[in-house]
């Protein structure tokens, strides 16, 4: 009698596990594989679960070309991330200027669209602990806007956008069951935004 019955099947490696283990062969990172991994986790969570695109693995700074603190991503999110509330403001009188050029009526909808910004993400763990020194590091090292994917020179440290003046990162934090919950932080003082 064979015992096949009571074996465990073969464990196959998750498609995850997969992607990070050929990004290490490829490519030679300059940071801890832990953190080039979760930097690769974080990636496949947005361009999959979140539809980001032009997503891009970056392990040194645009203005020295030091290695950053630790690889950090940037990417182009289907939908604008954060409005500052100035431009909310002007972005609400456009609208509505548009709309009494049409000839509707006052109480119809306002159709405002703000067009996405390239945002940069930092990888993170639930279990590290964040200082505002260790924040300070990654602002220093980055510019206001991401540089385009097909160019890693930054030569201009402003946005397109003029009212994107002060310099922001989505902090992704991937907790041990592989859940990643998204934070906006911004460098320094910040108006509210507008309910």
């Amino acid at each position: 009698m064979t015992r096949t019955e009571h074996m465990k099947p073969a464990v196959l490696p998750s498609p995850l596990s997969s992607l990070i283990k050929d990004e290490a062969l490829r490519s030679q990172p300059s940071h801890l594989p832990s953190l080039h991994s979760l930097a690769i986790q974080i990636q496949h969570n947005l361009q999959y679960q979140h539809e980001w695109s032009d997503l891009q693995i970056h392990t040194r700074s645009s203005f020295t070309n030091e290695l950053l603190p630790r690889p950090l991503l940037s990417g182009l999110p289907p939908q604008r991330l954060y409005i500052h509330p100035d431009e909310q403001i002007e972005l609400l009188k456009d609208a509505d200027r548009a709309r009494k050029a049409r000839g509707e009526e006052e109480g119809g909808t306002l159709d405002v669209k703000a067009a996405p910004e390239r945002e940069w993400i930092l990888p993170a763990r639930l279990s590290e602990k964040w200082t505002l020194r260790r924040l300070a590091e990654v602002f220093d090292a980055i510019a206001v806007v991401p540089p385009q994917p097909e160019s890693e020179d930054m030569e201009e440290d402003r946005a397109a956008n003029p009212w994107r003046t002060t310099k922001r990162v989505i902090l992704a934090t991937a907790d041990t069951d592989s859940t990643v919950v998204y934070y906006i932080v911004q460098d320094g003082m910040v108006k509210p935004r507008q309910n």
